[in-house]
This record gives structure tokens, sequence and C-alpha cells, in this order.
């Protein structure tokens, strides 16, 4: 049942929309209400919609949610998809206009990190790495080219990015290879330059509608602008309050620029809260109202009141983690409270570390999101491009993977030119290694090394004809000598023994796939592996930063680090940025439904210095009668403190029943 200004803006499809959706206020809803209003009162063909949102999740949440309202050939026909698999849609179209061949490769953040740290001058540490690949990406979403990019530059290291940039293309392009920018640059060149491209894309895309619209670059506007022309048939959905991601690209100046480009815009505001008590909205609230506005909007709840929030003073990160331990565990014991109900949050993944041990020795189940995935870890990416290469031997993103994995003296000379000749002959590069007129123009060594790659892939593509996935990966291990070269390169034990025992891992995973089965479709095993459900945190205290908590929501939340140069951070206070960090505490506050608690230590540890803290500006900020300051109500000290005390020594004694 929609309320009426999700109604409203459900049924308005004439002019461009940006629907003000505040935190809890069921914007997911207004979206796939307003997909399945399109379809079946407006009567547009669902292949002409496209809902954009910003992660995979949130895309697969979005296209089960409309499943259930539209009929399964309608739901198959939309494109439901991130701002990037659109790209991804649009350059594997028009993949001639973009300079590519059918079958381009798209790197990933490891591949495109290894091309800048070949590019740069050697010896370059990490930290300036990191600041030119940042640069890079800034340039790419600002759909710059790189000889747009050199004539931007105004200081020397945005000179040294630019001259890299110019060369990562030429990489690229040898490579027959995009990186994750150029799914959004590329798309937008040619949209913006090719007035029959644009016609057809717009013909094909008929409306759009945008979820996190707030999170949008520079770049993702331009190519909606592009999209969606004078007709403005567009839906925007988001929340200035929630602009957290400045630091990545994102521009919250998109939303008023929504009204620039297109004067008969219309707004409206979702203001009622689905989902927290009346204290904690009040306090979110009285938190952003601190924030300049272009569009002013102020949630309400039907909600009961709900409890006051807690502020604890700790002495330390990890006082502040065993109160919250305990806490936790009563929460359990005395208010049935299931784990996943409860979640930590912090400004950065380096406040974990104490909360971590706390829990443990609390024995309190926790997942860490943003943790590396099991899928992510290198030794087990390697694995899997080399069977993503056996399976499609055109995969040349999984060849530059793991052609010189173990090292075989390839350098990057000898892919430059093998790119070359790959796209000259409109072949892949494993394909171009087959070639005598390329292996010809190499050196001795290098072109040996390139023929005898060639030679074990085919050995092992005649293997997985008659082996199954795990007995493949053995034989591959062995073959490459990988597993020696990876126990050879890490001399620390411990460090050797994680990555060996990953390796065994995913041979065991491949062999419970097979269920005694024989060979089986490799790719089909690929396919599942990489959808299965790895990290589901099942019952477990959910631990992450505030910026990786947007979208959530829990029962009991606890803000960790609410002191001045934590949350606000030093940095943000120096600069100035402070809007964006209330931001940060607001989209905190709000993923609370019952009990907050906000916690601060007084004293912090840095490089091995004490320092004293100040509580967080922004906790004087927040209506303080609806907030308990832990030592200035001693009855309600009294009673936490009792509680929290029972609940301990219930678990002493059910730790020592079980032992």
């Amino acid at each position: 049942m929609l309320n009426p200004q999700q109604l409203a803006a459900v049924e308005h499809c004439d002019t461009p929309l940006l629907v003000l959706a505040g935190a809890g206020s069921g914007k997911t809803s207004v979206i796939t209400q307003k997909i399945a209003h399109l379809v079946q009162r407006r009567k547009l063909a669902a292949s002409k919609i496209a809902a954009i949102t910003f992660t995979n999740k949130a895309a697969r949440e979005m296209r089960e949610r409309v499943g259930k309202l539209v009929s399964s050939e309608d739901a198959a026909a939309l494109t439901v998809c991130t701002f990037h698999a659109l790209g991804l849609k649009f350059l594997q179209i028009e993949h001639a206009r973009a300079g590519l061949r059918r079958g381009f490769s798209v790197l990933d953040a490891d591949d495109s990190e290894g091309i800048v740290k070949e590019l740069a001058p050697k010896g370059a540490k990490p930290d300036v790495l990191f600041g030119l690949r940042n640069l890079l990406g800034r340039a790419k979403n600002a759909g710059l080219t790189p000889e747009e990019a050199l004539a931007a530059a105004r200081s020397p290291r945005e000179l040294e990015a630019a001259t890299i940039y110019e060369m990562y293309q030429a990489r690229l392009s040898a490579f027959n290879a995009v990186d994750f920018d150029d799914l959004i640059r590329l798309p937008l060149r040619i949209l913006e330059a090719d007035d029959d491209c644009r016609a057809a894309w717009r013909e094909r895309l008929r409306y759009l509608l945008v979820d996190e619209y707030q999170d949008t670059n520079d770049a993702q506007y331009r190519l909606l602008k592009a999209l969606t022309g004078e007709r403005g048939r567009i839906t925007c959905v988001g929340d200035d309050d929630q602009s957290i991601y400045a630091w990545r690209g994102a521009n919250p100046e998109n939303i008023d620029q929504l009204g620039r480009d297109w004067p008969n815009l219309r707004v409206i505001k979702l203001e009622q809260n689905y989902r927290c008590g009346k204290r904690i909205l009040r306090a979110a609230n009285a938190l952003i109202a601190n924030n300049p506005h272009a569009h002013e909007k102020k949630l309400w709840s039907e909600h009961p009141e709900g409890a006051p929030i807690r502020v604890l003073e700790c002495k330390e990160a990890e006082h502040e983690a065993e109160k919250i331990a305990s806490i936790a565990a009563t929460l359990a014991e005395k208010h049935k409270a299931r784990w996943h109900d409860i979640a930590i949050l912090y400004r950065g993944n380096f406040q974990a570390r104490p909360l971590e041990k706390a829990l443990r020795l609390a024995r309190i189940p926790y997942h860490l999101t943003g943790a590396l995935s099991f899928l992510d870890r290198a030794e087990v990416k390697d694995v899997l491009c080399y069977l993503r290469l056996l399976t499609n031997p055109s995969d040349d993103a999984a060849f530059l993977r793991v052609v010189n994995v173990p090292k075989r003296e390839i350098g990057a000379t000898t892919l430059e030119k093998l790119g070359q000749f790959a796209q000259t002959k409109h072949c892949s590069l494993l394909e171009a290694t087959r070639s005598d007129a390329v292996l010809r123009q190499l050196s001795p060594r290098p072109a040996a090394a390139l023929a005898g790659f060639s030679e074990l892939m085919d050995e092992l593509r005649s293997a997985a004809l008659h082996e199954g996935a795990a007995d493949l990966v053995d034989r591959l291990l062995k073959r490459t000598g990988y597993a020696a070269q990876l126990a050879a390169a890490t001399p620390d034990v411990s460090v050797r023994e994680r990555k060996l025992g990953n390796l065994r891992e995913l041979t065991d995973w491949f062999r419970a796939m097979q269920k005694g089965d024989s060979a089986g479709d490799l790719a089909a095993q690929l396919a599942l592996l990489s959808h299965a459900d790895r990290d589901d945190p099942g019952n477990a205290v959910r631990m992450m930063t505030l910026h990786a908590a947007k979208g959530l929501e829990f029962r009991f939340v606890f803000i960790v680090g609410c002191e001045d140069g934590t949350l606000p951070h030093d940095g943000a206070i120096d600069e100035g940025r402070i809007d964006e960090e209330r931001r940060l505490m607001y989209v905190g506050i709000t993923r609370a439904k019952e009990l907050l608690t906000l916690s601060w230590s007084a004293r912090t540890k840095r490089y091995g210095e004490v320092h004293s803290n100040q509580p967080s500006r922004f906790l004087h900020e927040l209506p303080q009668g609806d907030l308990h300051w832990q030592g200035k109500d001693p009855e309600a000290d009294k009673e936490m403190t009792r509680e929290t005390a029972e609940s301990h020594m219930a678990r002493i004694k059910a730790m020592l029943a079980g032992a």
C-alpha cells in the first residue's frame, strides 16, 4: 500500500521527476511499482525501460521485487543493472564505434593497477602509485581523453598521471581491453559525438529510473542526460542527506543540476520513515538540519518513541570494545536479540581490530563486511583466471593475468607487441602466441616462454575433456609450478600456509560441486562458483564502516569512535568538509530501528603517542533530551550495569556448563 506521496511519484511519468526519498521512506517500492505502472498502465514495452543503481546486489533485489509485479516475460525484458553494467551492454553492441573488437576484455582493479605500476617510474612507492591511479580514474570519471587530461594538468603530479594515462590507454588498446572507468567514459564519448547512435539509444531506452541518484558523478550524469534528451522521461530517486561518496567522485550538485537542465522538473518528497523510532528520527533530523539544503525535508514516523539514545564515555578503544561486547551480550540474553539484529559501525576499518578481539573473548559470532573475499584473494584469482582461459581462449583479461604467473620472463614490451599483432589480425592474445610471425619478432627467451605457455594451455585443455575441475586444478598447480613458486616466494610460514590452504580449499570446493560426476561443464561450474553465496554471514553481529552501512537496517546499532578527529575525521576538519561527515553520521543513526548506542574514547593512541579526545561535535548537535549520557543519570546507569552483570554471569555459567 503506497502513501499519497509514493503514489504521486509512481503515477508521474510525463515530465522529469526528482524523488527526494529520506532514509527508510520506501524508495525501492516506488521504483519497482513505477516500473509495473509503466508496463501495465502506460503500456510501455518492458524492453524499453532501464532501472539503474549502484551495486549488483541492489540491482538483483530490485529485479526480484519487480518480478513479483509483472509477468515473467516482461521481467526478463527489463534492463535492471548498475551504471557499469549498462555501459558494458552498450559497448558490446557498439564495440566498433569504440574501436574495440568483439569479445574485448574488461580489466579488474588488480589488472589495472598492475599496468599503472609497470608504466610508473621505477621504484614508485605504493602511495604514489595509488595517487597516480586515483588521478587517472578522476580524469576518466570527468569524461576526459588522455589528450584532454594532458591539457588540463595543473601540477607536476597531474602532468605525470596524464602522461601515464596516454601510455595506459595505448596498452589497453593493444590488449583489446577496457577498464572499469571506460565502461562509462567510452559510451559517453560516443553518445555525445554521434547523433545517429544517440537517437538509436534514446529509442532503445524510452524511460530511465535511477536509484541512489545523489551518488552519481559528472560522467554518469552526462550519460543519463545523453540517453534521455529533451523529452526528459526520467525518474531520479535519491537523498542529498545521504550523499557520502564525494571522495570517490560523487557530485551531490547533480540534484540541483536536474532543475537547471529540465526546468519542468517536478520534485516529490518522501518524508514518512518506516524504519526508525521517533526518538532516533528526531536525533537524525536535528543533526542534519545543521547542513545547508536546497530542498528542505523533515522525516517523520508512526513508530513508538523508543528508548533513549545511549552515549558511552570510554577510556580508550579497548575499553570501548569491551563495553560494546557486554551490551551486545545483554541484548541477546535479556532481550532475545538475534546476533544479526546487531550492527557495529565505525568510520574506518582500522577501528575493527579491538572490537574483533572483544567479541571473540565474549564468544560472540561476528561478520566483517568489506573484508577480503575468498574469491578475491590473489592466489584464488590466479587459478580461476587459468580456468577462465581454458574455458574461453578469447578471454584476454585472464591471459594477461596468468601469462607471467609464475614468472616466465615475459615483459610488458613483449605483451604490447603481442597485443598489437592480435589487434591487427583480429584474434585473441592466446591465439597470437601460436603465430610464428609474432615469435620471430621477439627475443629468443620471451618467444620460447610464450610458445611454452601456449603448449601448456593446449595440454590442460585436452585434460579438461576427461578430468573434473578439482583434478584439473591439481594438474594445473603441478604443471605450472604455481604452488611451488608460491611457497618459495612466501618466506612467512603463516602467510604461506594460508595461501596454500586457500588453494586446497578451492580444489575441495570444486570436488564438492562435482558430486561424483565426471568432468562436466567447466564453464557451468565456474558460473556456479562465481555466484556461490560464500559471504552469507548467517547469524552473526555485523561489523562494517558507515559507508558500507548505507541501505541497510538493524534493530540495534552501535556507532563507535564518536570523537572529534575520528568522526568527524581529522582530514575533514582540516579541509572544512564537515558537511559530508555529518551526512555520514546521519546515515549511521538512521540505520537503527529500535536502539542506538553512540560511544567515544577519552584517549587514543596514534603512532605510539597517547592523545586526549573530545566527544564528537555531532553529539552536541543531537537533541539532548533524547540522549542518556552515561554518568549523568545514576539510576539508569545502575539498571544498565545490573542488567549487563547478570547477562555476563549467565554467559560464564553457560560456558562452564559446556566445557
